[in-house]
């Protein structure tokens, strides 16, 4: 199984300084979190994703990386990350790590060296022009932050190409040395531990920019360079993209031509899926879903999607339509604070779904039940809220809430020297949500995430089978879908509206007796046949027609 562990694992994405605090300086810490690996082996998780943990000015909270080659000192040691690694696999759990080389900070000694002597062995790493760029206001990613991609360095004399801040300059791919030493810092994780990575911006890693081409050309031959490499180094780690772009692209990254070899990314973040599921939400209404399950591209046989509800970013909304944005945004970011980069939401799930609890479990249970590997943020398993008094997509990276006490269990440091500061207020603050009093609550989102969990490790037809939208008469808030495997099949209704629904099922058949696996409620007994089911509000009805053999 270990070669396509990615496929049935459940990712726990952890903001290592927001987590747990080891030492009392107020940030949390690589020991901080192996403290808690008993934890997230109780939680069920499999493999945890973590944010970069690098050396970095912290401009951009660690995306502007200075040293591709250590821990940043705030987070701990080399022989920490080790030592995490080591007991994570004891406990069956992976890491993934944020791989971050689209660019680097200003401050990297590749940079600096670049920018003070033309001669440098470095000065080719990154993209520069000697004129001024006729597209350096093209392409912006942060629209309010950023005014320009093309930005004139008076030490070299020359312009230099950022997609994001100007103090992250793009590394230039078309340079073959930026590619083999890339390889070696992902060889050197790999030998420390690591048993994957996150690639961070991937489209614009693999565009080759010339001054006056907005997008520039992509040059996939990086992804089959990295694939061979990582396998041929450690066979079973991952390579997981990010790449937000169009269905017909999607493919691309993760083999050459749809049915030809898979030679690239073993993951994909599902965005399509995950912007239609909050117009889902939004709407009550589960024709989005039904459209987005119909047109998701066919990846490559050992290729699998990453979904999720919220990351560690905005929630992108920048896919859909007009309307359909304005949707979202009117039901679950209504104010203008809570928004952010004129296309997306900065906040966290259970306050966008004003903390029903009914509706929250619906959620995830779609999340869940979506073709590919759930990915959970930290906190979300308690229902954490934002605090929208931090300055952009911070507000969802507030310390994580493990009890209630006025530094919530994250530190013994005063609260004032925290790295962000504790949820305090509302109905999402600490002292009323944490993981202390949901463990002892056995009704708790806490303890219905434990079950969730371990429930999908059980229906591995989920991770690898195939997805089908059935076609019947239903009310247009129910979505009603079935996976297919070796391994069994399984069926999986939700409603995504408050109101009861009664859903026909006559024609559907099965091998086998059915048996309800999780469900919102208790709904009695199953027939020996499907006949007509109830559904509650905001219910969901996980239903295995046939076990197959897992050999």
């Amino acid at each position: 199984m270990s070669e396509r562990w990615y496929k049935e694992a459940v990712v726990y994405c952890v903001e290592v300084d927001s987590f747990q605090d080891s030492n009392g300086d107020g940030c949390g810490d690589l020991r901080g979190l192996t403290s808690r690996l008993d934890y997230l082996s109780r939680l069920g998780v499999t493999c945890v994703w973590l944010n970069p943990i690098h050396p970095s000015p912290q401009r951009d909270n660690g995306y502007d990386v200075s040293d591709y080659y250590g821990i940043d000192p705030r987070l701990g040691t080399l022989g920490d990350f080790v030592e995490l690694a080591t007991q994570a696999r004891q406990r069956g759990i992976r890491l993934l790590l944020d791989l971050v080389v689209n660019h680097t900070s200003d401050q990297h000694p590749w940079f600096q060296s670049a920018r003070n002597d033309p001669g440098s062995p470095y000065r080719d790493w990154y993209v520069w022009s000697s004129e001024e760029p006729p597209d350096r206001r093209q392409g912006i990613v942060f629209p309010g932050e950023q005014t320009e991609t093309w930005t004139f360095d008076n030490k070299a004399g020359q312009w230099y190409f950022h997609r994001f801040y100007d103090f992250q300059p793009d590394l230039n791919w078309s340079t073959r040395a930026v590619r083999e030493e890339v390889k070696k810092i992902m060889g050197f994780w790999l030998q420390l531990g690591a048993s994957g990575f996150r690639i961070d911006a991937a489209p614009f890693v693999l565009e080759q920019v010339t001054p006056g081409v907005d997008p520039g050309p992509l040059d996939f031959s990086i992804l089959d360079d990295w694939r061979q490499d990582v396998q041929w180094r450690t066979a079973d780690a991952v390579v997981l993209c990010e790449a937000n772009v169009s269905p017909e692209e999607l493919p691309k990254y993760c083999a050459a031509a749809p049915g030809g070899p898979n030679d690239r990314a073993h993951m994909l973040f599902a965005f399509g899926i995950n912007a239609r599921l909050w117009l889902a939400l939004a709407r009550g209404d589960a024709e989005p879903l039904v459209e987005s399950l119909a047109a998701l591209p066919k990846l490559a046989a050992m290729a699998q999607w990453a979904t999720f509800l919220r990351n560690h970013d905005e929630l992108d909304l920048s896919r859909l339509t007009d309307e359909q944005r304005n949707d979202v945004m009117r039901e679950f970011a209504p104010k203008q604070d809570m928004r952010i980069y004129n296309r997306g939401i900065r906040r966290r799930l259970a306050p966008m779904l004003k903390g029903e609890r009914r509706r929250i479990e619906l959620a995830y249970a779609l999340q869940f039940a979506m073709p590919g590997t759930p990915v959970l943020r930290y906190g979300e398993e308690i229902g954490m809220g934002e605090d929208l008094r931090l300055p952009g997509r911070e507000s969802i990276r507030t310390p994580m809430q493990w009890d209630g006490s006025r530094s919530a269990g994250f530190s013994s440091a005063s609260p004032a020297e925290f790295v962000r500061p504790i949820l305090s207020r509302g109905a999402f603050a600490a002292r009323l949500v944490n993981i202390g009093s949901e463990r002892r609550d056995n009704g708790s989102l806490l303890r219905w995430f434990e079950q969730l969990i371990r429930v999908v490790r059980e229906c591995p037809e989920i991770g690898v089978g195939e997805p089908t939208v059935l076609d019947l008469p239903l009310p247009r808030s129910v979505l009603v879908h079935r996976f297919d495997a070796p391994e069994g099949t399984i069926l999986l209704l939700h409603n995504l509206a408050d109101v009861a629904v009664t859903v026909d099922l006559r024609s559907v058949a099965g091998s086998e007796p059915p048996s309800e696996v999780f469900a919102d409620a208790d709904y009695g007994p199953l027939a020996t046949k499907l006949t007509e089911l109830d559904l509650h509000g905001w219910g969901y009805r996980w239903i295995r027609l046939r076990r197959g053999n897992r050999g």
